[in-house]
Order: structure tokens, then sequence, then C-alpha cells
């Protein structure tokens, strides 16, 4: 299983330079050919920053949609234990709960293009990788 980190989901729909290879990599998560999981938050952190009800709507109905991702509800707990976490392991509240959630559910990797990731115990993939 992958954790799919924000900056993923918003490469696809901000038309960023990498949008291609993030659309061939969630399409494959959609059909259920590999599994992955998401967070709440970030999927919190999508909508706000997408900020356009239209693509916040798609959003959501692709996240919906997806046979191979699993939305992860984060609690208080879950968001205490990254802050917790962010001076020991140097990272940004946002990284830390990616970093906290891929430990607690046993991802093989984190999905993202945040090299802040690398010098970790959990794996970083890009979506390439994982094609």
């Amino acid at each position: 299983m992958l954790l799919v980190d924000t900056n993923i989901f918003l490469e696809l729909f901000l038309g960023q330079e990498k949008a291609e290879e993030c659309e061939k990599f969630l399409q494959k998560i959609s059909d259920g050919e590999l599994r992955a999981v998401v967070s709440r938050f970030t999927i919190h952190a999508i909508e706000a920053i997408l900020n356009n009800s239209e693509l916040i709507l798609a959003f959501l109905r692709n996240v919906q949609g997806s046979l191979g991702l699993n939305v992860y509800e984060t609690s208080i707990e879950d968001e205490m234990a990254a802050s917790m976490l962010m001076n020991k392991i140097n990272l940004d509240f946002d990284d830390a709960i990616q970093y906290y959630l891929a430990k607690k559910l046993g991802a093989e990797a984190i999905v993202s293009y945040d090299k802040h990731f690398d010098n970790l115990d959990v794996k970083r993939k890009e979506p390439l990788e994982c094609l």
C-alpha cells in the first residue's frame, strides 16, 4: 500500500508540469491496480488550495470513485502524534502527518515529489516509479 501525498493530486488538478504522470499513477489506483491511502487531512488541504467549487467537486468525485484508494480518517490523536514528531524528524506539520500515517498504516512508500521525505525510514517514490 502507498500513501499519496498532497502534491500528487495538486500536480494533476492544477495542471502543473508533471500532471500527466500523476494522472497515469492515479488512474492505476482508480482502476484498483494499485492500493493506496490518502488522509482526510490531505483531502481538506487539497480542497483549501484548489479553492474552486468545480475543481473540488471533480477531485472529490475522483477520490470517491477510486477502487484502490482508501481514505484514512485522521484523528486528533494522529495530529497530536505528528506534531510531537515534527522537531524529531525535522519536518513541517503537513509532512510530519504524512510520515506518521505512513508508519502507522505500514505503507511501503510515500508517493511524493517532496524531497523532505528522502532521509526518513519510509521510502519516497515518485509516480513514475510506481507505474
